[in-house]
C-alpha cells in the first residue's frame, strides 16, 4: 500500500484528496469505504496505475491461474491446459513444472490446438478446459477434458471444481477439497468493506490493483478454513 501511494499516480491522487486509512494524508478524513475503489473507476484510469517508474499497462487475465489450479485440480506433468477465450488472451504463465498450456476461441479452436488435445488424450495425460461454463461445454465435447469452471465473485457455487476468476486482476483463488473457496493468499489480499469485498494483487509489479472492489461490489468476509488455516472467501 504505501509503495503505491509513493509510486502509483491513479492512488496518490485519489488518497490525497479523499484521506486513506493508512497512510492519511488528509487529517480528519478515513476516506470512501475505508479507501477502498471500484474496479471499474481504476480500470478507467488504467494508464495511471502504471508507476512512476514504467511498466506494462495492460491487465493479465490469466495471472495466477498455474497457482490456483494447484488447489482445484492438481494437474500433473505432461498435462495441457487449454485458457478458454479470444484470440488477444495471453497463455499462462506460471504453471507448474511439465505443464503446458495454450489458448483456444471455444467455437473455433485451431487445428494446431485440436492435435495438441488429441496427442496428449492419446498419450493417457489429463486435458484440462479453463472458461467459463458456455465455452467449456462448446470445447470439451471429448468428455475424457476435464472442466475447469471459472466462477466470478458474485457466482460462487459449491462445485464441484472452479476457480475464482475476475477478467481484469485474474485468478484469485479456487474451490478447495474441503468445499471452501480459497483465497491464493501469497499472492492475493482481499477484505470486506462497505463497498464489497477488496483485492489487492500483492506481486503484480504493473498495472497496479491496490484494494480494489470487483464485480460492482460483493458482500462477503475472508474467513480461515478451519481444515487448511488458510484465508478463505465466504461470498
Amino acid at each position: 500500500m504505501r509503495s503505491a501511494f509513493a509510486t502509483v499516480p491513479f492512488y496518490r491522487e485519489r488518497w490525497a484528496l479523499d484521506g486513506r486509512e493508512d497512510p492519511v494524508v488528509v487529517p480528519g478524513r478515513t476516506g470512501t469505504n475505508g479507501g477502498a475503489v471500484p474496479l471499474a473507476e481504476a480500470v478507467h484510469k488504467l494508464v495511471d496505475l502504471v508507476p512512476l517508474a514504467g511498466g506494462a499497462r495492460r491487465p493479465e487475465p490469466a495471472r495466477g491461474l498455474g497457482r490456483v489450479l494447484r488447489t482445484a485440480r492438481r494437474p500433473g506433468p505432461g498435462s495441457l491446459v487449454v485458457v478458454l477465450g479470444p484470440d488477444d488472451l495471453r497463455p499462462p504463465s506460471d504453471l507448474p513444472k511439465g505443464v503446458r498450456g495454450c489458448v483456444a476461441d471455444p467455437d473455433a479452436p485451431s487445428a494446431s490446438v485440436l492435435r495438441e488435445v488429441a496427442a496428449v488424450l492419446d498419450r493417457g495425460r489429463r486435458v484440462l478446459a479453463v472458461g467459463d461454463d458456455k465455452a467449456i461445454a462448446v470445447f470439451a465435447e471429448d468428455h475424457r477434458v476435464e472442466a475447469v469452471p471459472h466462477r466470478e465473485l458474485d457466482s460462487l457455487d459449491a462445485g464441484p471444481y472452479g476457480v475464482l476468476h475476475d477478467p481484469v486482476l485474474g485468478y484469485l483463488g479456487a474451490l478447495g477439497d474441503c468445499g471452501r473457496w480459497h483465497l491464493d493468499w501469497p499472492h492475493v489480499y482481499a477484505r470486506p468493506t462497505a463497498a464489497g469485498l477488496a483485492f489487492t494483487l500483492l506481486r503484480q509489479a504493473s498495472p497496479r490493483f491496490v484494494d480494489v472492489v470487483p464485480a460492482g461490489g460483493v458482500r462477503g468476509e475472508i474467513a480461515f478454513c478451519p481444515r487448511h488455516g488458510t484465508p478463505v472467501v465466504l461470498a
